[in-house]
């Protein structure tokens, strides 16, 4: 097997080779979402604990309907209901989990670093469903499994990512994934949600600009990112909302300035007439239905890497369709 991971934490130790597997992994898996019966029996047996101590809806659905489809059992924790409500510490709380032997724990937090201080005390793999405002690995995964598909490589594109990119985790791992296969970037929303250290996050061979004109960042853009606003991250807002839309969102006008052939992306969820129009989100060029698709096909490819430690193969997993876990 040319490659094996033991837990996935993030993107920027990954090579573009171990991404580009990782994706040819995933590929196969998206033929069971077309398929008639999608449960197969493939990792019955396992199980995986998803340990969300942050608010998800659909990284949190994804990740379960992945493990059931591969025949996983799962374990939910969400902190509204948990002990860490009572005054339990994190790592009192992941042992806990960690004691019931699962036998990979999905995790969200709201605290940058929180999954690789976990992978650091626990033995089982541990997957980042998203860390503060660090990194998203498996958004940046579909992202660029949904990018490929429609443009068949990822190598040398222009990525525009319009707005809130300071509290984003999902631009950090997409800017970290993209520029690795050499994609250059284009930054734009108010200047506070710019600060100048994010050029620094761009991969050797990658570039990283930031500019204020949204109709100036959409030049020729290959790819359009757009990111929702965090308000539950901002001590105060930049600019008052009306002003967001008049300057910064994405409306079919706007989009007419990157190619013809662009993609407009969203990691959901997506707030229509705030950062995106409605005609935009809906319209031909928007991939937001796709990568929710695409997402559970690299949720199901990470789940049978870690827990199994192989990659399996397209035609047995199709086969083992017909053998329903129940």
């Amino acid at each position: 097997m040319p490659h094996r991971f033991h837990h996935m934490l993030g993107i920027e130790p990954l090579t573009a080779e171990q991404i580009t597997f990782l994706l040819d992994q995933a590929k196969p898996l998206q033929q069971i979402q077309r398929h008639p019966l999608k449960k197969l029996a493939t990792l019955r047996g396992k199980s995986a604990a998803l340990a969300f101590f942050e608010p998800s809806t659909r990284t949190r659905i994804s990740f379960a309907t992945a493990a059931a489809r591969m025949g996983a059992d799962t374990m939910n924790l969400q902190a509204e209901a948990s002990s860490l409500r009572k005054g339990e510490s994190l790592l009192d709380t992941v042992r806990t989990l960690d004691a019931m032997k699962p036998d990979c724990i999905v995790m969200r937090h709201s605290s940058s670093g929180a999954p690789h201080f976990v992978a650091e005390r626990i033995e089982i793999p541990v997957i980042n469903a998203g860390d503060g405002t660090h990194e998203h690995p498996t958004q940046a995964l579909l992202d660029a499994l949904t990018i490929r598909d429609r443009r068949e490589t990822l190598a040398g594109l222009n990525v525009t990512i319009l707005g809130d990119v300071q509290h984003s985790r999902v631009a950090r791992s997409n800017i970290q994934l993209l520029g690795k296969f050499g994609c250059r970037f284009t930054l734009c929303g108010p200047a506070m949600w710019l600060p100048r250290e994010l050029e620094c996050l761009a991969p050797p061979g990658s570039s990283i600009r930031r500019v204020a004109r949204i109709e100036e960042a959409l030049e020729g853009a290959d790819v359009v990112l757009v990111l929702r606003v965090q308000q539950e991250r901002h001590n105060e807002p930049a600019l008052a909302l009306d002003e967001y839309v008049l300057l910064y969102q994405l409306t079919p006008e706007r989009l007419r300035r990157a190619r013809p052939d662009a993609l407009v992306l969203h990691p959901g969820p997506m707030v229509r007439g705030l950062e995106i129009d409605p005609a935009v989100a809906d319209g031909p060029q928007s991939c937001v239905l796709e990568q929710v698709t695409n997402g559970l096909a690299v949720r199901m490819a990470l789940l049978l890497l870690l827990t199994l430690g192989t990659p399996g193969d397209a035609n047995d997993l199709m086969k083992g369709s017909s053998d329903a876990a129940d």
